[in-house]
């Protein structure tokens, strides 16, 4: 028998594609991990912004299968940058000629007088070499510090992997005069009543009798392959873990550097306000300033086709950082109207979420640790899949791409 430890889309896909008996162990009441929808009102909100941009036909193919086509809007990618008070368009590496003169002619001299010599050891090294001094300076060091809250010097070279929004100087200056902003996801799918229905889609491959809510994972005996759980204590042939990859070295009992995993959090305000806001285009707007406590703030409304302004905004601390989410509200609030998001709306309601982890700090040192640990786990019948649990930068069709292999593997 398969235990399954979480009831997110990773868990659930493999459930679903397993040929082997299972259980689902989740914590939670209700399924969907991260991927869980909020419905207030005509409001939709996500735990935080979850979009699907399909690179595996099949994994596409067995989410539509379960969705009619009036559930799923297929939106072609529009966001931008607010940079000094104005909006550039991203990625901001290909359109730095929407700069002013003078800054603009600093990017393209750094762009050009970049000499990559010698080893690039870190993100930000990378960023230097990749860009020169002034695009990294002025966007991508002070934007992915506030998204990772941490230095990025300790960020591994290949920390973001096919996410980050690559591009040559050929690339770049051929956008001058004809804007491609295209990157890895130009267009995305999103269903209208939230990600949870592509969460459903998935379990209503998976029978319900076989998953436990409510009922956490407390110890594992790896060598006897017994799992207690604070309701009972369950023998298994194979375990597969959804949950933090560090959470599942404490329940296993395999020691590790503490040192070595780290994280961020991020607390999301999803705020709904009484009518249409200024902006009637964007998906989201990424914030580099410093000055401004958000880094992005995404727009429901443009994406769905809400009549009433939409937003979830997003703040990244330390995963230890004390929060005062009354004060932090406050502080979102008056940064949206100093940016200009909110003028004379009203807020007709919120909620605030806390995401911890978040975004995972992939190291060299946690690259190799986790490849060391997790083979001394699969020799034990124990596999860690998903963001968390294999501690990687990767999007939701990721995760069922493990599943789908997993099952394979072990079926």
């Amino acid at each position: 028998m398969d235990l399954i430890i979480g009831a997110g889309i990773t868990g659930l896909t493999y459930a679903a594609r397993t040929s082997n008996d299972y259980l689902i162990v989740e914590k939670e009441s209700e399924i969907g991990g991260y991927c869980r929808t909020h419905y207030s009102g005509d409001y939709v909100w996500d735990y935080s912004g979850h979009f699907f941009h399909f690179q595996h036909p099949e994994i596409k193919d067995y989410v539509m299968e379960k969705l009619s086509k009036d559930e799923v809007l297929n939106v072609y990618k529009y966001t931008q940058i607010y940079y000094k008070g104005r909006l550039v368009d991203y990625p901001f590496q290909m359109n730095i000629h929407q700069l002013e003169k003078e800054e603009f002619i600093d990017c393209l001299y750094d762009l050009f007088a970049v000499k990559r010599e010698g080893d690039v050891k870190s993100f930000k090294e990378m960023l230097y070499a990749k860009f020169g001094k002034s695009i990294s300076e002025k966007f991508l060091i002070p934007y992915n510090e506030k998204l990772y809250a941490t230095d990025l010097d300790s960020l591994d070279v290949d920390a973001m992997g096919r996410f980050f929004p690559y591009a040559d100087k050929e690339q770049i200056i051929l956008n001058f005069r004809n804007s491609r902003n295209q990157s890895y996801n130009s267009f995305f799918l999103y269903p209208k009543r939230g990600v949870i229905k592509v969460v459903e889609s998935v379990a209503s491959r998976v029978d319900a009798n076989k998953i436990a809510l409510n009922e956490q994972l407390v110890s594992i005996d790896i060598e006897k392959k017994i799992a207690v759980t604070d309701k009972r204590t369950i023998q298994y042939d194979n375990l597969i873990s959804t949950v933090p990859f560090p959470c599942l070295l404490d329940m296993a009992q395999v020691p590790y550097d503490r040192n070595v995993y780290s994280c961020n959090k991020v607390v999301v305000f999803n705020i709904g306000f009484d009518r249409k806001g200024a902006d009637t285009k964007n998906n989201w707007i990424y914030f580099p300033d410093k000055d401004i406590v958000f880094y992005r703030v995404g727009f429901y409304d443009n994406i769905i086709g809400l009549d009433k302004m939409s937003l979830y905004v997003e703040v990244g601390f330390a995963h230890n950082d004390m929060v005062d989410e009354k004060a932090l509200y406050k502080r979102v609030l008056a940064d949206l109207k100093k940016v200009g998001i909110v003028g004379s709306e009203q807020v007709v309601d919120y909620e605030c979420v806390v995401m911890n982890p978040a975004y995972v700090h992939i190291t060299q040192k946690s690259e190799t640790d986790k490849v060391e640990k997790m083979n001394l786990l699969n020799s034990r019948g124990i596999y860690s899949i998903g963001r968390y649990g294999e501690w990687k930068y990767c999007s939701l069709e990721d995760n069922m791409h493990d599943a789908f292999m997993l099952a394979e593997r072990l079926k």
